[in-house]
């Protein structure tokens, strides 16, 4: 399988690979005892009929020979073209007994525990066959308990693939972090663009009472004012007195249309105040889409200028239709409390149509392709495996998974490519 990387993947991983390096420890198959099965054989039992497995030997029928005083067992998994299912032959001798000879039973115990029975029946071609299914992923310690000519045979060894040791300290320092996977919610998302406007109501036109020229001005763009602050001192043609203008509203100056000297008008707009502290966001929605969103719906809204975010609701959808754009137009109202959020600017959006549980839901970043396949990788202790998962839906950042985790597990969800690239780098194969 080809695989991409980027310089940033490829530094981080090698930056784990020297890490490992400097605790003088490796995850390899052979460091880790935790690669391709044929090299990692249990020690010798000290029961009767027990034989240690010193190098993995292929039968005739390209499955694992499993030998002892003459008598052996070829076991394979079957999969062509079917689910895979353990298949195995007996042998005395070197000679192929029938499969009435004997019986297969095929004990498993995967990461974390979990302890899985296969028990192998005679077939017509000469094999014994399982009814049951090994699934994925192809890695646990296998006990293999035969009866040959009902003489008991006993063997125990590693099938390991997508497996590798990490100590805990290196991880943290890779920045590989972990959660325990769960229910959540899948979201029905809808990207849209957007124009940050003030809020009506929230705008006051500063203006002068009677014309005359203007004797003093005490504010500029971008001051704050409070309700009632003097803004403007001017000179009444009428009654030849001074007289102040003063704030309406406390607000942000957005505008000032008067210089000291000049002749006020009666009426005449002399600053222009908003009140900030909230603003509408005026969101465009095409076509169909149009169809589908109603108010009282979740929306979160991304400042473009530094990715900042703001979860709000919809509040209305407007009923007319954006002349220029030729776009519904759907109203939300943000706090804007840092005051970085700038009437004009334009903003995206994501508003959430509907919301659909999931039994188990991890974040996208704990997704990666590893042989062909979806996988996440799952923790227990040091050791991270690769669990193969079926989709379910999906949103911008989480997804919901049908099959291969289950509620509870601890998955990678920060750094999963540099655990991937370790079990790459081991070559731990899928022995079939």
């Amino acid at each position: 399988m080809k695989i991409h990387r980027s310089i940033g993947i490829a530094s981080a991983a090698f930056a784990l690979a020297l890490l490992l390096a400097a605790c003088g420890g490796g995850t390899s198959a052979e460091s880790t005892g935790h690669g391709d099965e044929a090299g990692h054989a249990e020690g010798e039992h000290a029961e009767t009929g027990h034989a240690e497995i010193e190098a993995a030997k292929e039968g005739a029928h390209g499955g694992r020979l499993l030998e002892q005083d003459g008598y052996a067992v070829e076991l394979a998994i079957a999969e062509d073209g079917t689910p895979p299912r353990y298949q195995a032959w007996l042998y005395r001798d070197g000679e192929p007994l029938p499969p009435t000879a004997g019986s297969v039973e095929v004990q498993l115990t995967r990461l974390g525990n979990a302890i899985e029975k296969h028990a192998l029946k005679p077939q017509a071609d000469g094999s014994l066959m399982a009814g049951s299914v090994v699934g994925e992923p192809h890695s646990f310690d296998v006990v293999v308990i035969a009866t040959i000519d009902g003489k008991p045979r006993h063997w125990s060894y590693g099938s390991y693939e997508g497996r590798t040791v990490i100590p805990a300290k290196i991880a943290v320092e890779s920045g590989i972090r972990v959660a325990t996977a769960g229910a959540g919610t899948i979201a029905d998302e809808h990207e849209v663009q957007g124009l940050l406007t003030p809020v009506e109501g929230r705008v006051a036109q500063v203006m002068a009472r009677f014309p005359g020229p203007i004797r003093s001005l005490r504010a500029n763009v971008g001051d704050r004012v409070r309700a009632g602050q003097p803004l403007a001192t001017i000179e009444s043609n009428l009654s030849l007195s001074d007289y102040t203008v003063a704030a309406p509203i406390a607000g942000v100056v957005l505008a000032r249309n008067a210089s000291v000297g000049a002749v006020a008008g009666e009426g005449s707009a002399l600053f222009e105040i908003a009140d900030l502290s909230q603003l509408w966001v005026d969101l465009h929605i095409f076509g169909a889409d149009a169809q589908h969103i109603r108010p009282g719906v979740p929306v979160l809204v991304t400042r473009m200028s530094d990715g900042a975010t703001a979860k709000t609701t919809l509040e209305r959808v407007l009923p007319g239709t954006a002349t220029a754009s030729q776009s519904t137009v759907a109203r939300a109202t943000i706090v804007n409390d840092d005051g970085l959020w700038r009437p004009g600017s334009a903003v995206k959006a994501r508003i959430t149509v509907a919301q659909q549980p999931g039994k188990v839901v991890v974040p996208l970043a704990a997704l990666q392709g590893f042989r062909d396949s979806d996988v996440v990788f799952v923790r227990v202790g040091d050791i991270y495996e690769a669990r193969p998962v079926e989709l379910g839906q999906r949103d911008a950042t989480q997804v919901e998974i049908l099959s291969g985790i289950e509620p509870g597990d601890q998955v990678v969800v920060e750094q999963s490519y540099l655990i991937k690239a370790d079990v790459e780098k081991s070559g731990a194969s899928h022995d079939h």
